[in-house]
Parts: C-alpha cells; structure tokens; sequence
C-alpha cells in the first residue's frame, strides 16, 4: 500500500532534481531582444539579463530611455528606438535585429512594450481609448512576433508576452507616480 505513495512521491523528487540540474550553456552567444524597456519591468528584465551574460537588444520608445538604459550597461547591451504602433517603426528594428544577430537567430523575444487603461469608469473612456489599448498591447505583439519570429526559429528560441497584471493594478500605481512625482 506504501508502494503507491512511495513510487509519485519518488518520481517528483526525480524529476525536480533533473530540472534543477538543467543549464543552458554559452550565454554570452545568445541574444534576447526585449521590448517596452524604457522603464519597469521591461528595463529591470533587460538589465538582470544582461548582468546574466545575455546579449541583450533592448527596444525603447523613447530616446531618453534608451540613452539612460545604455549609460547603465556594457557595450553587450544595445538599444533602439521602437514604436509597436507603428509598422515602419517595427520593420527598421528588425532589420537592426537583423544585423546584429546574423546566423545565430534570436534566442528570445520578450513582448513587454505594453500601456494600461487610464484611470476611468468606462463611461468616460472613448472608442479611442480602446483602440490605442489594443494597438500597443495586442496588434503591436503580434506585429512584432511575426516579424521576428524566423530569427526566433532559426536559433529554436523562444517568445514570451508580458502583459498588465489585471484590473485595478493601473490606479495603485497612478497614486504611487503622482506621490513620485510630487
């Protein structure tokens, strides 16, 4: 009867120690590129990456941004100018992708660029709202993942989308900017 127990208890100890022993090797020859890494997240991800030995290509919407982010870093870290809104914008950063990662594909591709509702009972927000919404957190995801996407296969990389973290998240932290900025 003990056996029962025993043998799932067993195999799940097996198993975590093997994923524990799993390490991806040569780091320093994998590029990630990361976009909406002017601040938050999408800054801290590029710069704890990078500090890991990642080749990071961070995409920034501002230039301000991405003149701060690169004072922080190595020469390993490199930035350019994205807006997901915009296909022009889109298609000059994958060509710079393009250049910069070679034969070797892109080994990550982190969907972070991302905007949340404004601070509004639905009644006052307009269509327009909605729209940019949806441009910038949907449209420009998926924009950016089918241009990428054969860089992403040819290195057998991988695709994650960051998005908000839910309802009611976006007016805590309007209270913390404006207290910020006071």
């Amino acid at each position: 009867m003990w056996l029962y127990l025993a043998v799932p208890v067993g195999l799940y100890y097996l198993l975590h120690w093997y994923q524990e022993r799993q390490v991806v090797s040569h780091l320093q020859d994998k590029f990630v590129f990361i976009t909406g890494c002017d601040s938050g997240f999408g800054n801290l991800l590029a710069r704890q990456l990078h500090l890991r030995g990642l080749r990071v290509l961070a995409a920034c919407l501002t230039e301000q941004g991405a003149q701060q982010l690169k004072g922080q870093m190595s020469d390993s870290l490199e930035t350019v100018i994205l807006d997901v809104t915009k296909t022009e914008s889109i298609a000059a950063a994958t060509k710079w992708v393009k250049e910069r990662v070679g034969a070797r594909g892109l080994w990550g591709l982190v969907n972070k660029a991302g905007i949340s509702m404004p601070t509004a009972p639905n009644e006052w927000l307009t269509k327009e709202n909605f729209m940019k919404i949806l441009d910038v957190n949907l449209l420009g995801v998926i924009e950016v993942t089918l241009s990428l996407l054969p860089l992403v296969r040819k290195a057998r990389g991988h695709v994650v989308n960051i998005s908000s973290a839910g309802p009611g998240v976006s007016l805590l932290w309007e209270l913390l900017h404006v207290q910020v900025q006071c």
